[in-house]
């Protein structure tokens, strides 16, 4: 049997799902599927779909994982990711037919309340995804949040209840979760959503990510690498909605090179990663992205390849950048902040 659980970072944007399974089929998906109680039975119940599950938790894949091996479910794959990850970098418009979403994490402190899944934003992005007449299902026994999933459905145009109300509190057809039961001993009220994806055309909003060549800077400066690492200190940058920490920087022994770690946040990616200064000859620096845990090209590592080049020749007046494969705003003016 092929393996069911996926590496999330080998997956290329988009990926064509129909090649993961191995056959065309319409592709539904469970969200946070928990134990995968819920995602197994569905994938037993529906042997001509592609199933997919997505979950953060460790230990839940691989309960999943192992789920799946002994009943021998052929028709699911698992994959360790948030879900906006997955809807906007791995998935094509309108190629997804049905999306589950049962108990998500209430986050119920106040400071917290912005890392709920279920809001309007991310209804828009669901709504590109999905095919039209596409269905979604989610279940809370959380009241606050039933609210605020209520509030977030019914101000969508995206989407239309295949009920007679918004939502029911009692779903008797379908198979009771290890959280929904929990809930219920516990006396809390369930709140069940059945929509469907309508007619309305929806914006593309939310472009799948581009990937670009390798990136890499040129440069010439009179610095050695010990005058050009006494000067660096952590510093910020954000540009439109990518933002890039500079954080620690290091000396390699064996080589010529300095390795900057950097956290680069691009919605719906974040990556933590190597940029590395590293000494060809004396007087000549090549500035680029060290492969060390399958980095993604994208445009925010640009801009940080971009920001280190840009820092490097802030430093003496002599510092020039000979040649580069970056784009054009990649070396725009320094805006940082300590």
């Amino acid at each position: 049997m092929t393996s069911s659980l996926l590496q999330n970072r080998q997956l290329p944007w988009p990926t064509n799902w129909n090649e993961i399974f191995g056959r065309s089929a319409p592709l539904i998906i469970e969200i946070g599927f928990g134990s995968g109680h819920f995602l197994v039975d569905l994938a037993q119940k529906r042997p001509s779909a592609n199933v997919m599950g997505v979950e953060i938790s460790l230990p839940s894949l691989e309960k999943a994982q192992r789920k799946v091996k002994t009943l021998g479910v052929q028709n699911v794959r698992l994959l360790q990711s948030d879900a906006r990850y997955l809807l906007q970098a791995l998935c094509q418009p309108e190629s997804i037919s049905e999306v589950y979403i049962n108990f998500p994490d209430p986050w119920p402190k106040a400071k917290q309340l912005h890392r709920r899944l279920i809001n309007v934003d991310f209804l828009h992005l669901l709504a590109t995804r999905l095919v039209p007449g596409g269905l979604l299902d989610v279940a809370t026994d959380h009241a606050d949040y039933a609210l605020a999933i209520t509030e977030a459905l019914e101000g969508t145009p995206y989407f239309e209840s295949r009920l007679p109300t918004t939502f029911v509190t009692e779903d008797n057809e379908r198979l009771r979760t290890k959280y929904e039961q929990i809930g219920l001993d516990e006396g809390r009220t369930c709140h069940y959503y059945k929509f469907a994806r309508c007619e309305t055309a929806v914006p593309q909003s939310y472009p799948i990510l581009k990937e670009f060549p390798m990136p890499h800077a040129v440069l010439q400066s009179p610095l050695q690498l010990d005058e050009i690492q006494a000067r660096y200190g952590r510093w910020q940058y954000s540009h439109n909605d990518c933002h890039i920490n500079f954080m620690e920087l290091f000396r390699a022994r064996d080589d010529e090179a300095l390795f900057v770690e950097a956290y680069i946040k691009e919605a719906p990616v974040a990556q933590r990663l190597g940029l590395v200064i590293r000494q060809r000859e004396p007087g000549n620096y090549v500035i680029n992205l060290h492969e060390l845990g399958f980095p993604r090209p994208t445009r925010g590592v640009q801009l940080a390849i971009g920001q280190l080049a840009t820092w490097l020749v802030s430093l003496h007046s002599e510092t020039e950048i000979l040649h580069h494969n970056l784009l054009p705003d990649a070396l725009e003016p320094m805006r940082h902040a300590a």
